[in-house]
């Protein structure tokens, strides 16, 4: 695809109809939640900076009041109008998670530009296929991101075709931008008369995020701003979010778990956003203390580990923590009870996507760690006895892969649909018949079973085309990754199928060691697997040790590449 020739997929009328009588999407802009912060507290603090920030990129650490990052937005809004950007037209975003993504965003919504956000571990090619999907007006970036240089990549990549604007000192001046925290009454005005000549719209597209990417290349998913806060209320439900609470933001500012799960949020609330990132164990857990974080997600790696180890977790004072999040891998139920049970710190699931998926477990829907851990509330389904914003918006149900046919049995697996205001409206520039049913539901690929005692949960079985299948047999990669991440000696623990003449495939445990350990052996691995009752044709036939496993950046396991890395040993 040649630049400029790319089709935005925005939501029907009859859709911005039915949503606005249940009132789940209304008028409301992200600015104007920035607005309405102003007005009730525009001296608290709002958006933080990671006191490390020298470490990996340029710029003085921002600790901006909510009137200072309305007055940073508004300047920069302007800014970007003098520049030629106008309403509808795509800034191609690569930052880390510093005071100045916030800015961006925020300065997007403010003149009606679209942001589409880039990891920064994306390298050249991944620019060039971004930029061909949305056909940018500019890159904004920084100088340096640890040792890569991410504008001169983007200058390189993109050969000059589209500007590149950097939050840093350049040698050419007209291509910096710059964090500026007193806007004056021409600025606001400018504001007020580009709002007079182009109306915001809550309907309108603020992102164009990614997929993870875990089995192909990444699509973009557009999103308004009534899809994103439809997701933040829900994720806000979750973490029993309230007005000035202290949000600790460890995941890239670029998908799901980060905007729906703190960055609209917080807006939504009237919290402080702490930001944290590239991830740092010892610089998040001095921050969850010192920044006194009443709610934070938390990678299911480190929580095992904190799990593992009482002396590293009684080294810091986390008395104003309320409550955990995590997701994007399985979690283990013998970790969530140790928060539970020793430490007090309840854990919250969830199971989300940049596509809309919105599902979450909590103390409250489910008390126990075995049942919090491996499944989720069944919410928005007729019959349930669930209450709250997630039960009132979201809709979902399983079907049979085959023949499309509703499975309402426990215990059979099929694909999880999904339907309701938090689901975006098809993937950027592509046909979406594969996407969606013939009545409007997405459909996830992801397989799931209604389980529990009453059946009112899903649990997740794999990935439609994750399953490995071993002669006949079905076997579930998750499933057997959630033991290993609690093996002896393990820091972290995947499975993954690889070809077989006879079998068609087999599975092959991948293991990263603790610092220390001695690396295990197959043998114990079976061992340890059996003594967990998993059932024989499960086990795995080939043992990979790793530095590191493969992650995407959302932490979700690169499955793929690990078949690749298997394969090629």
């Amino acid at each position: 695809m040649e630049f400029g020739e790319w089709c935005l997929i925005t939501s029907s009328q009859s859709r911005i109809d039915e949503y606005t009588r249940q009132g789940t999407w209304g008028k409301t802009t992200m600015h104007d939640l920035l607005w309405l912060q102003v007005e009730v507290r525009g001296e608290q603090l709002a958006v933080a900076d990671q006191p490390n920030r020298s470490d990996f990129t340029d710029g003085q650490v921002q600790r901006l009041s909510f009137a200072q990052l309305d007055a940073a937005a508004t300047c920069l809004a302007v800014e970007l109008l003098d520049r030629g950007i106008r309403s509808g037209d795509t800034l191609l975003v690569q930052l880390p998670n510093i005071a100045e993504l916030v800015v961006v965003y925020l300065a997007a919504s403010l003149i009606g530009a679209i942001v589409s956000p880039l990891p920064v571990q994306y390298g050249p090619h991944e620019l060039k296929t971004a930029a061909a999907a949305v056909s940018p007006a500019v890159v904004i970036t920084v100088e340096r991101m640890k040792e890569t240089s991410l504008a001169a990549t983007a200058r390189s990549a993109l050969s000059g075709a589209i500007p590149v604007l950097c939050f840093c000192d350049q040698a050419d001046a007209t291509a910096n931008l710059h964090l500026a925290a007193c806007a004056d009454e021409q600025a606001r005005e400018r504001i007020r008369a580009h709002h007079a000549a182009h109306p915001p719209d809550a309907n309108a597209i603020l992102t164009i995020c990614w997929t993870s990417g875990t089995t192909g290349t990444p699509k973009g998913v557009p999103r308004s701003h009534n899809m994103w806060l439809a997701l933040a209320r829900t994720s806000s439900e979750a973490g029993q979010y309230r007005a000035g609470d202290r949000l600790l933001n460890p995941f890239p500012m670029v998908n799901m778990a980060s905007l729906g799960g703190s960055v609209l949020p917080f807006l939504l609330h009237g919290c402080t956003l702490v930001l944290h990132h590239p991830f740092d164990a010892k610089v998040f857990l001095q921050q969850v203390q010192d920044e006194r974080i009443t709610f934070t997600l938390v990678p299911p790696a480190l929580l095992n580990q904190l799990a593992k180890n009482a002396e590293l977790w009684n080294r810091y004072d986390f008395s104003a923590l309320r409550r955990v999040g995590s997701g994007a891998a399985p979690l283990s139920p013998w970790m969530v009870r140790t928060f539970d049970e020793k430490y007090g710190k309840p854990i919250v699931n969830f199971y989300g996507s940049n596509e809309g998926i919105a599902l979450f477990s909590t103390p409250e829907s489910a008390p126990e760690p075995e049942v919090r851990a491996l499944m989720f509330p069944r919410l928005g389904c007729a019959g349930m006895p669930w209450s709250g914003i997630g039960h009132q918006t979201v809709r979902n149900k399983v079907v049979r892969q085959d023949t499309g046919e509703e499975i309402t049995a426990p215990g059979v697996s099929g694909e999880l649909l999904f339907g309701g205001p938090t689901v975006f409206d098809g993937y950027l520039g592509r046909a979406n018949d594969d996407v969606f049913t013939a009545g409007g539901w997405f459909r996830t690929g992801d397989l799931v079973e209604i389980c529990g005692e009453p059946p009112n949960y899903y649990r997740i079985v794999g990935r439609c085309k994750d399953i490995i299948n071993r002669g006949g047999m079905k076997i579930s990669p998750a499933e057997l990754d959630i033991l290993l991440e609690a093996f002896p000696g393990a820091a972290e623990g995947a499975v993954c199928g690889y070809p077989d003449e006879t079998l068609g495939e087999r599975v092959c445990a991948c293991v990263v060691p603790m610092a220390g350990q001695v690396a295990p052996q197959l043998e114990e691995i079976n061992a340890f697997l059996l003594d967990k009752g998993v059932a024989r044709f499960k086990l795995p036939e080939r043992l990979l040790v790793l530095e590191k496993l493969p992650r995407n950046p959302l932490g979700k396991i690169q499955r793929h590449e690990l078949e690749q890395r298997v394969s090629a040993a």
